[in-house]
């Protein structure tokens, strides 16, 4: 079984990754892009079960056939790669009638490859069992010797071509969109691992071909390449699914509001009695908790807010170029900073304005997120920090949540 985990664990990544695509699977199994999506990912991780050595011995075994699983594994990597051409041509695009006419094509090429296999097997002779270097052991093997490169020309069809359509699209894809580009960097990063993994079969298969002995590249380089190749394919599909789920999504956003709300906590705490979480409540929850913190910290600073500062941050985020969104994201940053450290200068003291009553100066409607990247990171709101301790006299309090 040891022998096998190389290629074992990445065919349980593919299984994973086939188990938490399942739902959106079965809901849109009409649709053709779903379907090649699910035959790749099920052909992949038969292929990673089937390729490792324990499988191949046992199937040997099972069938009273030597080699038996040499065919096998090949057509189940040259269905592999067809599935990839069939998804690229789905995730293409197109007028679906050519798309369907491409596919149809496409299956039934891959289908003859994977007949060819069969014959050109059942016509040669294996007799020596080889659990890992059948490729170079029969690469001069009449019909062996065409079912070795037939199998290796279809593969590197497939594979060659999801990773330029992966590269394609990933200088396309919307920046903002980071699960996505994730996803399609690991698939490339795969393709490319699975393009090496041929590079080392190709070059043993050719040696042999030419006199000279290099199987090491495939019996100790490939394998690794290819458990590789399997690994990041697997989770280039994860990680989108993952990433675009609402529990991730939300997890992502109780992450980045963590510098707003341990900057304002303390003064929610004061003026208003928030429930206590537990270890076991959900992400979902937390961040509607955290989020409440942060409005009512707002709530509390409100007074304190000081529209100079506002206007002077404004003012110089214009001034370093920034669009007039940002710089009003910045000058709100630097506003609330300069609230907090006043309020924290000022101990129980209330600002009061010309009228006799406490001032009062709004942020902007901005999303949390925003201000919490804002106030966690710009210069400006350093700025705001210093002079705001400057206005309040005496030595600079703390930054909150330091």
């Amino acid at each position: 079984m040891s022998d096998g985990l190389i290629l074992y664990v990445p065919g349980f990544v593919i299984v994973l990754a086939l188990i938490i695509k399942a739902p959106t699977l079965r809901r849109g199994w009409d649709q053709p892009l779903m379907r090649a999506v699910c035959t790749l990912l099920v052909v992949g991780s038969l292929a990673m079960f089937l390729s490792g050595p324990p499988t191949i011995a046992a199937v040997n075994r099972l069938t009273g056939v030597v080699n038996f699983s040499a065919p096998l594994v090949y057509s189940v990597l040259t269905t592999f790669s067809g599935s990839c051409i069939v998804l690229i041509l789905h995730w293409g695009g197109g007028p679906t009638p050519g798309v369907r006419r491409a596919t149809r094509i496409t299956v039934v090429a891959y289908s003859a490859v994977v007949v060819a296999i069969v014959l050109l097997f059942a016509k040669g002779d294996a007799p020596v069992e080889r659990l890992r270097d059948l490729d170079t052991y029969y690469a001069n093997t009449p019909w062996i010797r065409e079912m070795i490169a037939l199998y290796l020309a279809a593969h590197a069809v497939g594979s060659t071509a999801l990773t330029l359509l992966c590269w394609k699209w990933l200088r396309r894809v919307d920046p903002a969109m980071r699960a996505l580009r994730t996803g399609l960097a690991l698939l490339m990063l795969g393709g490319v691992m699975d393009v090496g993994y041929l590079v080392a079969k190709w070059a043993a298969v050719g040696a042999r071909w030419s006199g000279r002995d290099w199987d090491g590249l495939s019996t100790y380089l490939a394998p690794p390449l290819a458990s590789a190749a399997a690994l990041l394919v697997g989770t280039g599909f994860i990680v989108p699914l993952v990433g675009e789920s609402a529990a991730w999504q939300d997890f992502s956003q109780y992450r980045r509001l963590r510098p707003l709300w341990k900057a304002l906590h303390g003064f929610a705490a004061s003026s208003v009695m928030t429930v206590p979480l537990t270890w076991w409540s959900p992400v979902g929850i937390r961040l509607i908790h955290r989020e409440s913190v942060i409005d009512d910290g707002l709530l509390a600073l409100a007074s304190w807010f000081d529209p100079a500062v506002r206007g002077e941050a404004y003012e110089a985020a214009l001034a370093q170029g920034r669009s007039e969104r940002d710089a009003a994201l910045v000058a709100d940053a630097a506003m609330l900073a300069a609230a907090c450290l006043r309020r924290l200068a000022a101990g129980a003291e209330r600002p009061v304005g010309e009228s006799g009553q406490p001032g009062s100066c709004r942020l902007g409607a901005r999303p949390r997120a925003e201000l919490a990247r804002e106030f966690h990171a710009s210069p400006s709101v350093a700025e705001a920090r210093r002079r705001a301790a400057g206005r309040g006299g005496g030595p600079p309090p703390p930054r909150p949540g330091a």
